[in-house]
């Protein structure tokens, strides 16, 4: 049986007429010319670039069934095409048909036309072009040469910035602040009045999502921006590559590659499957003038010499055996405005050299071992962004941090008694090894260091230019926090190692840095961050994210009142809150909290009730429970959470059983219900059987 396509009702919200007609067009002739029912109502959202279109939901369905439906955000007022512009039907005839009712082209080809003059000298042009391309060129499909089209309609900002996709291989997900930073060090950000370069590039990258050039592949309630990250579909990946090799932008090295005819290459990409030498690699033409070179194999030693000293872009990210001295001569790229050696697990230590970067815009160290970094890093004036966390930095897999010193015997915890038993049996194995482990990983544990984060040298607070800090470790002396308090334009900020010794001064510390968004505080062991925040008066007004790790008791008095007003998001991990319904009542306070994400330990006690009062949290979108502790009940009053959509749920086999949650059915905005884990029959019958009950059929998934 083929493949067949319904197509949900048609409901058109514009900011502005001419934008969304268009759109209007082509999905208001479509029902017609397929021939489909009209009883399906899933709508896809597709944000535009000036204004949002609600258009409908193009669904593929196959003999086995429905699919799951995409959507993405997008347009404002009702508009009535057939009225407004007459002339434009046959013209969207033609298109369609040309379409094919194919998602893809179809999403695409409105998107472009909606930013295109509603004119018919304009669409008969676009109809036009594509039959003219169809007649020279008989083997390019029809959907190709509409998406080409397309493509040959972006500003000329946007072409780069998808050009550049083709860097990464195929099906691969993207980050979207990798993305975002490399076409920042790349040039590709225009200065834009009463806008920032970051502004500017997170638009770039949202403009290509609402352009169906690239699809996002996470998104996430935790992202302020929605999209965590993206790939590029595999027909308009091929015209990026296509176009990409006619420029000469992006050359990939991998199994079987030719070299004939390459010639200057901007960028360049090697392949987990390219085996050849350094006489190869040399060999490439105009490699001298390669201006960002990405690893997805094999490191090898030649990638850095004099012949690659112009590199503004160096992406090592999960590259296999990079170790220590293989950066020792890294110091030659002057011209580097990006470094990610994120994933690298064997890389302990940055060399000096690293202080000859002096155009280094986004250091990314993140996932590799690195516990310090080096002193010549205070000359890196135009830094930005420095990402770091040593041996594990995923925010959502940390359940274990606080007891990383609490595991060791007590023997050991002794700081001369550990040194003196271990220093012998790992300084051999380690010094032979060429790595920073007994500089580094010993110390650490001998001063009760988190091992989350990086010591920063004296003299950081030179580093005006950063944005991004984390984590940092301030366990090991207080001139880190001095100089933190210094770095005025701080927007997110990552911490560990906070005790009552430094307690006074980190508060103090964070009461400087005004431009503050985002904070994270962590430290270890049972006494955590006890008594360690109520020095702080009052928090950055522009806070919008803050997450707590460690033990607190209590919420700190800075919570409550106005001081939290514009906070969006709010996490707690192993907190160990004993007055649960007075922490869930100051949370519920908070106008503007959207996500709110009770992890591991979050209270502590034998008998933990979480009850949502009426007219609590008024701007709740996203409640994720995860191992909260002895939870007894969970229940949603009358008018709590009026904007809830999802709630992501998980716990002991033990600790789910029947009438855990109540009130679900109160829930006004909810979709979804994600249950994490594997429980009993009855358990899960309980939390369908309510969600039946609820007006709007949440979806319920199980993971």
């Amino acid at each position: 049986m083929a493949n067949f396509f319904f197509i949900s009702s048609i409901q058109i919200l514009s900011g502005t007429r001419n934008t969304a007609s268009a759109q209007v067009s082509i999905f208001g002739k479509l029902r017609s010319f397929l021939g489909l029912p009209a009883r399906h109502t899933t709508m896809l959202y597709a944000r535009a670039a000036s204004s949002t279109v609600r258009v409908p939901m193009v669904e593929k369905i196959s003999p086995e069934g429905h699919g799951q439906p995409q959507t993405l955000p997008v347009f404002k007022e009702t508009v009535n095409f057939d009225e407004q512009y007459p002339e434009l039907a046959e013209q969207a005839d033609l298109i369609l048909r040309m379409c094919r009712g194919q998602p893809l082209a179809i999403v695409t080809t409105a998107t472009f036309l909606a930013n295109q003059p509603k004119t018919l000298e304009e669409w008969r042009r676009f109809n036009e072009q594509i039959n003219d391309e169809l007649e020279m060129n008989t083997e390019v499909g029809v959907i190709r040469a509409l998406l080409s089209k397309c493509y040959d309609g972006l500003p000329y900002h946007l072409k780069s910035c998808l050009l550049h996709m083709s860097i990464f291989l195929q099906d691969q997900k993207v980050s979207r602040r990798r993305l975002v930073r490399r076409w920042t060090a790349e040039g590709y950000s225009r200065v834009v009045r009463a806008r920032s370069v970051e502004e500017t590039r997170e638009s770039y990258f949202m403009e290509l999502i609402s352009r169906g050039m690239i699809l996002p592949t996470q998104q996430s309630f935790r992202s302020t921006k929605g999209i965590d990250s993206c790939q590029v579909h595999d027909m308009i990946r091929g015209i990026g590559n296509s176009k990409s090799v006619e420029a000469n932008l992006v050359f990939r090295l991998e199994e079987g590659c030719s070299l004939d005819g390459v010639g200057t290459v901007r960028h360049l990409a090697v392949s987990w499957n390219w085996e050849e030498d350094q006489s190869e690699f040399e060999s490439i033409v105009g490699i001298s003038h390669t201006r960002s070179l990405t690893i997805f194999g094999k490191w090898r030693p030649f990638f850095i010499s004099e012949k690659t000293r112009l590199l503004q872009v160096l992406d090592l990210e999960d590259t296999s055996g990079l170790v220590d001295h293989h950066l020792e001569h890294i110091g030659i790229l002057l011209h580097l405005r990006y470094l990610s050696l994120r994933g690298c697990l064997h890389i302990y230590h940055l060399p000096g050299s690293v202080g000859n970067l002096r155009q280094l815009q986004t250091l990314d160290i993140a996932g590799t071992s690195i516990f310090k970094l080096p002193g010549s890093i205070v000359k890196l004036s135009k830094l930005q962004h420095i990402l770091a966390g040593a041996i594990r930095n995923q925010d959502d897999n940390d359940d274990d941090f606080e007891t990383s010193f609490e595991d060791v015997p007590k023997l050991t915890r002794n700081r001369l008694c550990f040194l003196t038993c271990s220093s012998v049996a790992l300084c051999v194995g380690c010094c032979a090894s060429r790595t920073a482990c007994c500089c580094s990983i010993l110390p650490a544990f001998a001063r009760h260091q988190c091992l989350r984060g990086v010591a920063v040298p004296r003299g950081f607070h030179k580093l005006k230019a950063l944005h991004t800090l984390g984590a940092v470790n301030i366990a090991s002396g207080k001139a880190a926090l001095e100089d933190l308090s210094r770095l005025g334009g701080l927007r997110k900020l990552r911490v560990t190692g906070i005790n009552k010794r430094n307690s006074k001064e980190f508060c103090s510390t964070i009461a400087h840095l005004r431009c503050l968004e985002s904070l994270s505080m962590q430290s270890a062991g049972k006494p955590g961050l006890s008594a360690c925040l109520d020095g702080l008066r009052a928090p950055p007004k522009n806070l919008q994210s803050l997450k707590f790790y460690g033990n607190m008791v209590t919420l700190p008095g800075w919570v409550k009142g106005e001081g939290l007003k514009n906070l969006v998001k709010l996490k707690l991990q192993s907190s160990r809150m004993l007055l649960c319904d007075a922490a869930v009542e100051v949370l519920g306070s908070l106008p503007k909290l959207a996500i709110l994400r009770l992890w591991k330990e979050s209270f502590d006690g034998n008998d933990i009730r979480v009850t949502f009062h009426q007219d609590t949290f008024p701007s709740l979108v996203l409640l994720e429970l995860d191992r909260v502790g002895d939870l007894r009940s969970v229940k949603f009053e009358q008018g709590a959470t009026a904007k809830l959509e999802l709630l992501q749920f998980r716990s002991s086999l033990k600790a789910a059983h029947v009438g855990l949650f109540s009130g679900l059915r109160n829930l006004l905005s909810f979709k979804e219900f994600k249950l994490v884990g594997t429980y009993e029959h009855n358990f899960v019958a309980d939390l369908q059987e309510q969600l039946a009950c609820n007006f709007n059929r949440p979806a319920f998934k199980t993971y």
